[in-house]
């Protein structure tokens, strides 16, 4: 199960939070992921890298219904562990955020997955979002960033010897089921390989070649 270490492909400012620590910004789909492998602060701490979530996504989540969790408080108690750091759009990112969110549908994105990005544009770090229009918007617009996804978290060497590949794989899965954590098509040979292809045909979630037995 090896990966890419995450830290050479993230790019970072001189001002960033912590100056000799890599930086990236997670969107709302991510962090509703990471609260149903019930690992969330063991995963974070692990990663070599900061995680950030805008105070948009913030407000996102305090109206989300999508799991039986609160993920809002949830993200809370991982903010007040200094696992996860809540910031703010600066000016610049304000007018990215304010392009991704007005105009065509198919040409714009929620608030969330727009903070997200226009943070990450600001900052010059590495987005992290699921979604497929997400993705094509921001490389279409934002050539130079290179966006991970929740899968690249949990893929990351340390995080895998933290947890261990038997905890790794029921957190997985938990985020595949329960929080249904759309998979990339490239990260999907891994996804698979470490859940079984039984426990894969049970996640709506993966593509239908992947479910099958």
């Amino acid at each position: 199960m090896g990966s890419t270490p995450i830290r050479s492909r993230l790019t970072k400012r001189s001002n960033s939070m912590v100056e000799t620590s890599a930086v990236v910004v997670a969107d709302t789909s991510v962090v509703i992921n990471l609260n149903a492998t019930d690992r969330a602060a063991e995963i974070l701490s692990a990663l070599p890298f900061r995680v950030v979530v805008t105070d948009i996504v913030v407000a996102e989540l305090q109206g989300d219904r999508r799991s039986g969790r609160s993920d809002s408080e949830l993200l809370k108690e991982l903010v007040r562990a200094s696992n996860i750091r809540v910031v703010s759009l600066g000016e610049a990112g304000m007018h990215v955020f304010g392009e991704l969110v007005v105009g065509p549908t198919a040409d714009t994105l929620d608030d969330g997955e727009a903070a997200t990005i226009a943070y990450a544009v600001e900052c010059e770090f590495a987005p992290v979002i699921d979604e497929r229009k997400a993705l094509r918007i921001c490389a279409d617009r934002f050539p130079s960033l290179r966006p991970l996804c929740t899968v690249d978290l949990f893929a990351e060497a340390s995080v895998v010897a933290a947890v261990g590949q038997g905890n790794l794989t029921d957190a997985v899965f938990r985020a595949l089921q329960e929080a249904r954590m759309r998979v990339p098509f490239e990260r999907v040979p891994w996804v698979v390989d470490l859940i079984a292809t039984d426990r894969a045909a049970l996640c709506p979630s993966l593509p239908k070649a992947a479910r099958r037995r």
